[in-house]
């Protein structure tokens, strides 16, 4: 949950949605994201809603799950109010911050609330993001026991060098014991990579990758490193202590990942992401970019229901007064109109494999198709049966090809 929100107009107390939410809504799926806003420390990359313990003003840990379960229950009669059908959840997303800092006795208390509330459907997938260090395997037999199906670890890297400056607390050794004992407690997992990292070069990447691809987790997911104004590392960078990430040693490195992942049996299915096969790939997250309703849980949580966006008040001390006071912690939120709809749909799918609709684009952007095939930036035949879809050289160049689609 990225710290700083759109703008938006201010979200009513009771959290009431309007009526347009139902329109079409017993076609989408429905998913819970839960955030979980601590961390031990905090890494200097990150410009997520976050806190460490000395950062809490007042809010306290041990009551959080509590709170969450607040939400859910306010999140149903919101529902109700307005008339959305009966939907059980597709998938459930506790991100954070570093959920498993939580016990897990806490964690399952979250997620039965989701399934009394709404109900899980069959075969639902219920992730949790963890740190290698937070891992345990009494806490993974509790986590499996309440119904978790999958595990999102936050690998970043197996050179000690790039962890520290990314401020990661774990050791290298840590990961594959860590998966082992996902797998152990019959759980799928999954690895979460950072490319571009100051000081990283592209021989420490290939390490990573051998180490990640060595662990024979299901899906894995690289991004490359974004400096993000406000971070100790957007400090670094400007006093010169860093050097700036390098667009050409990006591009290197995602070529690499990409090369290596296939070879090893991964298939990309969006452009950071690849899956040992269809059915192990995040279906939380394919829920974010095809445009599905999710409601989030916890403070700063962003949230979509039928074309209306919130986000919830960002400290957990706000959001715990709000939440004792039985007052929806919604802060903001906008409207999307059809044409912000249409925009972010072929922004967020052109991402993927499966493509974005060419019948989505205005004349202009379809007199680009052509030319971007004939440029090698999105493959012939997708196009021709009707989808933009990426190719190796379209995925390193998106944001052209999506500038293109939409002028």
């Amino acid at each position: 949950m990225a710290s700083q929100p759109p703008e938006g107009v201010s979200a009513p107390e009771d959290g009431s949605l309007p009526e347009s939410v139902t329109a079409g809504a017993h076609e989408r799926n429905f998913g819970v994201y839960l955030h979980v806003p601590y961390c031990r420390v905090r890494c200097g990359y990150c410009d997520f809603n976050t806190y460490t313990a000395s950062e809490l003003r007042g809010a306290k840990r041990e009551n959080y799950a509590g709170e969450a379960v607040h939400e859910v229950r306010l999140a149903g009669d919101v529902m109700r109010r307005v008339g959305l059908p009966e939907r059980k959840v597709s998938t459930v997303f506790f991100g954070g911050g570093t959920p498993t800092l939580l016990p897990g006795e806490q964690l399952a208390e979250m997620l039965h609330a989701v399934r009394d509330e709404w109900g899980l459907a069959d075969g639902a997938e219920v992730s949790i993001e963890a740190n290698p260090d937070t891992v345990t395997p009494q806490l993974l037999e509790t986590l499996a026991a309440a119904g978790f199906t999958r595990v999102s670890m936050g690998m970043q890297s197996a050179v000690p060098h790039v962890l520290a400056t990314l401020d990661r607390t774990h050791e290298p050794a840590m990961v594959p014991k860590a998966v082992d004992m996902v797998k152990e407690a019959g759980l799928q997992v999954s690895l979460d990579l950072i490319y571009g990292t100051p000081g990283e070069s592209l021989e420490d990447w290939r390490t990573s990758l051998e180490t990640a691809i060595a662990c024979a987790p299901d899906h894995l997911s690289a991004y490359a490193l974004i400096v993000e104004q406000g971070t100790k590392l957007a400090r670094q960078i400007r006093r010169g202590e860093v050097a700036q990430p390098d667009d050409d040693l990006h591009a290197a490195m995602y070529e690499l990942a990409d090369g290596m992942l296939q070879a090893a049996g991964y298939e990309w299915y969006e452009i950071s992401n690849w899956a040992r096969a269809d059915e192990l790939r995040s279906r939380h997250n394919l829920s974010y970019w095809t445009g599905e309703d999710w409601w989030a849980i916890g403070p700063g949580a962003h949230s979509h229901i039928g074309g209306v966006r919130w986000w919830n008040v960002k400290h957990p001390a706000a959001y715990a007064e709000r939440i004792a006071r039985d007052v929806s912690p919604a802060h903001q939120r906008e409207l999307l109109t059809a044409e912000d709809q249409r925009i972010e749909s072929i922004m967020l799918e052109s991402r993927l494999r499966t493509g974005a609709r060419i019948s989505q684009l205005e004349e202009a952007g379809k007199s680009e198709v052509a030319s971007l095939i004939a440029e090698g930036l999105i493959d012939g035949k997708a196009a021709i049966a009707g989808r933009i879809v990426p190719t190796l050289r379209g995925r390193l160049l998106s944001d052209t090809v999506v500038h293109r689609l939409l002028q």
